[in-house]
């Protein structure tokens, strides 16, 4: 096990799409003025760690349980390709599991004091978070291969990312934070639904029943329609109903980069290579949060 094949086992170009979450709690944390520099430190720390953290079970789940396999189009595996072996990734695993406790607790302590009802209730849903990270796609019966992972994904990255994460710093839940949330949720598992799009083949020969391979490829292109639809439209009612026709609506700005690289999507065919399109949409989504801020906050 290297350095280099640690660093590769995290996958950093995923951390952006994290990011947005916590950023967009932040934001909307910054609007209702209640907004904490240690809090979201605290909770970009914390939800980079349970990233790097489903990543890690995601390249040993995989691994365990046949979808990492020669059909498979994307970056190269550290566990399948054996530059770390599975007793190593356990161990790091393992490291990461405890420093998300550590940096969990500690943004608690921060937001809510120690032992409080509060931080009891988020203790409780942090190792909620921990435990869908790890058994996403490891473990004996992964909920990822059920087809179960977009519902994770826009239950954690969205409504739980930013209406938890808004909760930290406000104490008190705001309908309107729903719309926001709901966009980032949306665009976060449009992210997924490329990655399950690109995997078709190598998912369905290891039985792990994405979308993709429930609906098919031209059935996943058209499901990737209506989750940028949806993103766009919760974005749009939020900026209506809360900050009014007064200001520009810079976030229009990402949703048209979204669009242009959904128009190539709608032309490609199954075998397609459309990895690249991964990157391009954790980052445009992250950039549509910081243009939603500045729509807001300007």
């Amino acid at each position: 096990m290297t350095f280099s094949a640690i660093i590769q086992s995290f996958r950093l170009r995923t951390l952006p799409l994290a990011s947005a979450c916590i950023c967009m709690a932040a934001i909307l944390a910054a609007h209702y003025q209640c907004f904490s520099i240690k809090i979201f430190v605290l909770s970009l720390l914390t939800t980079i760690l349970l990233q790097i953290l489903s990543n890690l079970a995601n390249d040993y789940g995989d691994s365990q349980n046949g979808a990492d396999n020669d059909l498979r189009q994307g970056p190269q595996r550290a566990v399948h390709s054996g530059l770390i072996s599975k007793s190593e990734m356990k161990l790091l695993i393992y490291c990461f599991i405890t420093a998300s406790l550590v940096s969990g607790i500690a943004l608690l302590w921060v937001s809510f004091g120690l032992f409080s009802m509060s931080f009891l209730l988020f203790l409780i849903l942090g190792f909620a978070c921990i435990a869908g990270a790890y058994y996403y796609t490891a473990g004996q019966k992964p909920y990822g291969y059920a087809g179960l992972g977009d519902i994770s994904v826009f239950v954690f990255f969205g409504i739980v990312g930013v209406v938890g994460g808004y909760f930290l710093y406000s104490k008190n839940i705001n309908f309107y934070i729903f719309l926001p949330a709901i966009s980032v949720g949306f665009l976060s598992v449009a992210v997924l639904n490329l990655n399950n799009m690109r995997d078709i083949d190598a998912d369905f020969f290891a039985k792990k029943l994405t979308i993709p391979v429930r609906i098919g490829y031209i059935g996943a292109k058209y499901y990737h329609f209506l989750l940028i639809l949806l993103a766009f439209i919760s974005a749009i009612l939020f900026h209506l109903m809360v900050i009014g026709f007064g200001k520009t609506m810079f976030f229009i700005l990402a949703f048209i980069l979204l669009g242009i690289d959904l128009k190539y999507l709608l032309s490609t065919k199954k075998g397609d290579k459309i990895d690249h399109l991964l990157k391009k949409t954790a980052l445009f989504t992250l950039f549509f949060v910081i243009l939603f801020g500045l729509s807001i906050l300007s």
